[in-house]
């Protein structure tokens, strides 16, 4: 499988004990949907390697503490230090209304309230303290947040975020 058909759920951390427990800080607001995983996907040098869960349970609020069937002791969990986790994009659970995955809107179009259809979804831009669309008209690259304050609707459907933007927003990069 390839990092393209996945999701980042994490990165092993530390390890928790002496028995081969690690301890995985999960990139999600629901950690505890994770704990009931049968295997997951291990980034290892340019591979992803599926890795059996004997066992996985909530570590304090964000760490999940993780048992491998395959990796027991001090030396087999060595080589998994600072390893990323991912998931295929099918363990996804399906969002609705105004909520999605970045992955998931890409290609699709924004249509403003005033200025009507303003671009097509090339990329979403979550490297800065604000996540952005990156979208294309014309040639033209916008950069628009990504806020409930600015998404008014997703249809999934019609592929179209409909979003409201601030005046002055779309004529900086369209000329409006």
């Amino acid at each position: 499988m390839r990092k393209e058909d996945c999701f980042y759920l994490g990165k092993i951390v530390s390890r928790h004990g002496i028995k081969g427990d690690l301890l995985a800080k999960l990139d999600t607001d629901d950690p505890q949907q994770y704990e009931q995983m049968e295997s997951v996907l291990v980034s290892l040098g340019n591979n992803l390697v599926p890795f059996f869960i004997r066992n996985a349970r909530l570590h304090k609020s964000d760490l999940l503490r993780i048992t491998f069937e395959d990796a027991v002791g001090l030396e087999a969990t060595d080589r998994l230090m600072g390893a990323e986790l991912y998931l295929p994009l099918s363990a996804l659970p399906p969002l609705s209304g105004n909520r999605f995955y970045y992955h998931e809107v890409i290609g699709f179009a924004l249509e403003d309230e005033v200025h009507g259809r303003v671009g097509h979804i090339l990329e979403v831009n979550d490297q800065a303290s604000q996540a952005l669309f990156v979208a294309e008209q014309d040639g033209k690259e916008l950069l628009i947040p990504i806020s409930d304050d600015f998404i008014t609707r997703v249809d999934r459907e019609n592929r179209v975020i409909h979003i409201r933007t601030p005046e002055g927003l779309i004529g900086l990069y369209l000329g409006h």
